[in-house]
């Protein structure tokens, strides 16, 4: 039985011609029959891909070899073969859709202007040395399921909704505080970093890798609790065998990390609900079904 295995990554580089690099990256993820989403634009790449490990080690080779990406962080985990029900290629303005790409700076080493890195090794001794506030930079229905410790999860419905909300006021009182911003993999928070210091956040930090490369190093035994929401037909994914489920169905309160999409197929709201109220869960612009 063929091994599978899913890649995350990103890259922040200026790119001279987005859509010359997204023919090759089409052209090259289809000969090697992987699934999955891939995003360009003039400041680099960002993706998830996944299929047979042989396929996807040649991927991740091949991309190397073209210099802007040499340095890219690949994220791995296990994947099950239909993943991904097709792929997807395709040039945008931004590679993370805040919704302000002018605001957003990059040169060949990165985001200019974003927070402080921090491996998880580093966020754990800071978190030791001061009071921080953690800030989640993904959706709630993510954070629902799984965050840090004491998280500000931001009232977004999606992830263009960050810019008005930083800019509403009520996160003020954070401008002189130490923040550490996270993220899945770790590239909304180079984003939302920026922005937040760009509107006059003092002492912002950004947890490198994400809560994938946290996990990594301490699974469900430091400060994260819960499951890790996913982009993909698993929806989430757990670091050990023992993760805590914080998730609550939005019907009955029962505890659970499983999510699925508005029942009115017209809807693409996503709610929490435990496996025997499957399919019931209707946005409020919907009836119940």
């Amino acid at each position: 039985m063929a091994v599978h295995k899913i890649l995350l990554f990103y890259r922040f580089t200026p790119l001279a011609d987005p859509d010359a690099v997204r023919l090759w990256q089409r052209d090259l993820a289809e000969s090697l029959g992987l699934g999955g989403r891939i995003l360009l634009s003039k400041d680099g790449i960002n993706g998830t891909v996944g299929g047979e490990l042989a396929a996807v080690k040649k991927y991740v080779r091949k991309t190397r070899e073209y210099p802007p990406f040499k340095d890219i962080d690949f994220k791995w985990s296990e994947g099950s073969g239909d993943d991904f029900p097709r792929l997807s290629v395709k040039v945008r303005d931004e590679i993370v859709s805040f919704g302000a790409p002018g605001e957003l700076r990059v040169d060949e080493n990165g985001v200019v202007g974003g927070g402080t890195k921090l491996s998880p090794e580093q966020l754990h001794e800071l978190v030791e040395q001061k009071q921080v506030t953690f800030f989640d930079g993904r959706n709630p229905i993510e954070a629902e399921i799984g965050r840090f410790e004491n998280a500000i999860v931001p009232d977004v419905a999606t992830t263009r909704d960050f810019v008005a909300e930083l800019d509403s006021g009520k996160y003020d009182h954070l401008k002189n505080e130490p923040v550490v911003t996270y993220c899945t993999g770790g590239i909304r928070c180079e984003v939302l970093s920026s922005l937040m210091v760009n509107r006059g956040f003092t002492e912002v930090y950004q947890l490198e890798g994400g809560i994938v490369r946290y996990g990594e190093a301490y699974g469900d035994d430091g400060l994260w609790n819960g499951s890790l929401y996913v982009f993909d037909q698993r929806m989430s994914t757990d670091f050990t065998d023992h993760a805590a489920v914080i998730g609550r169905c939005r019907i009955c309160g029962t505890a659970t990390k499983r999510t699925e999409n508005c029942a009115d197929p017209s809807c693409r709201a996503q709610f929490v609900v435990c496996e025997q109220h499957a399919g019931t869960v209707a946005c409020e612009l919907h009836a119940t079904v």
